[in-house]
């Protein structure tokens, strides 16, 4: 019997630097029983020389639609994006009924997922894992969220007007900057942790009261805005989405903070929805000149109403920036640790190299978004509909 083919494409969306799976999880997928086929400069952008790949048992080849066609299981980062200049030669060079697995968006209109499943290919979609001990190694939010929540602060602190430490000088004492950072999931508990590692005081404010604990353990000060709500989080631990009144309240409670900081990381986002507007202009204009905002959650809309998500703008003084797909800024680690996490997923659910979906697992069946031509799911209406 031979042995199912798992297929690294190279990633086809612009400005894209990661691959799905490093050289050194190779060896693990062989030792399942996989094939493994990696296109030639896939890990390039996260420099992973093909040799690497080769001397871990990978085969490389340099034909793209000869990768797609031999796979019967497809890892990517982005999936395959409809807007690519590759996607309809990608989509004729699939087998069907090949399995594609990566970070699909699932939550928007995708008439990629549309076009997919009606050639038949199964896709599994990883933000959708339930957040559960045994998917720890495979959480690819949470590691993605990592390195964005890292850049974050680098990226404040780079374009910030001051520095971020104290310094002590023969010209006199320099105040730390001053950052604060709405929303504590990975991303702003990272952004924290690296903000006060450079030698900034932080304040962050999350609406979730039992992350206090976590933001005052890295060494920042909680802001609470004592407001109620019936429901502040999901029981998978995500921010929940709150009414036009709440936000409306504290976004006027968080003016206060806004006007001392240096620099503001926003990083609030409810799965399924549009970034929240933790910032409305009016907040903008409280903030002082030489400021910037870092919003983390551009590519949901933003956390600020000023955002434009892949630019950088300035209001009175105030620098907005909108940064897109941050993790691919630093696209060694980046990859390593997404290897970790989609090759988990993978040797979870297809076990001795057999492709068999079992929909009875909670992990399997949380992240299938396309099974025998149908899309499957509560948002299906959405997602065939999109365009």
């Amino acid at each position: 019997m031979l042995n199912a083919v798992i297929s690294v494409p190279s990633e086809s969306l612009p400005g894209e630097n990661r691959v799905a799976l490093v050289p050194n999880s190779v060896a693990s997928l062989k030792t399942a029983g996989f094939d493994v086929i990696v296109q030639s400069g896939a890990g390039s952008g996260s420099f992973f020389r093909n040799q690497a790949y080769e001397d871990q048992g990978a085969i490389i080849e340099a034909d793209r639609s000869e990768v797609l066609s031999r796979g019967d299981v497809i890892l990517t980062v982005n999936g395959m994006r409809v807007e690519t200049e590759s996607w309809e030669r990608d989509l004729d060079a699939l087998r069907p009924s090949a399995t594609l697995i990566g970070l699909l968006d699932p939550d928007e209109a995708n008439r990629s997922l549309r076009r997919l499943a009606e050639r038949d290919i199964s896709l599994f979609a990883l933000e959708l894992l339930p957040r559960i001990t045994r998917t720890q190694q495979m959480d690819a939010l949470s590691s993605m969220a990592t390195v964005a929540g890292y850049a974050g602060a680098i990226l404040g602190a780079t374009e910030a007007s001051v520095m971020f430490p104290m310094m002590m000088t023969a010209a006199g004492t320099l105040t730390p900057a001053r950052v604060l950072v709405l929303g504590a999931g990975v991303a702003g508990l990272q952004a924290i942790a690296t903000a006060k590692r450079l030698g900034a005081v932080v304040h962050a404010h999350d609406v979730r009261p039992t992350v206090r604990q976590q933001v005052e353990s890295l060494g920042a000060t909680y802001v609470s805005t004592e407001l109620e709500s019936t429901l502040l989080e999901t029981t998978g631990g995500y921010a929940a989405e709150q009414s036009q009144d709440f936000q409306e309240r504290q976004r006027a409670l968080l003016i206060g903070e806004l006007r001392e900081a240096n620099v503001v990381i926003t990083a609030a986002q409810v799965p399924g929805h549009r970034a929240p507007i933790l910032i409305t202009r009016d907040g903008v204009a409280a903030m002082k000149p030489g400021s910037v905002i870092v919003d983390l959650a551009a590519e949901r809309s933003g956390n600020c109403e000023m955002t434009e998500p892949g630019r950088t703008v300035v209001h009175d003084g105030v620098k907005i920036i909108g940064p897109l797909n941050l993790p691919s800024r630093y696209p060694q680690h980046a990859s390593q640790m997404y290897s970790r996490n989609i090759s988990s997923f993978a040797l979870h659910t297809f076990s001795d190299g057999r492709l068999a979906i079992d929909e009875s697992d909670e992990i399997v069946a949380a992240a299938l978004v396309a099974k025998e031509g149908r899309l499957i799911g509560l948002d299906v209406a959405t997602l065939a509909a999109g365009g």
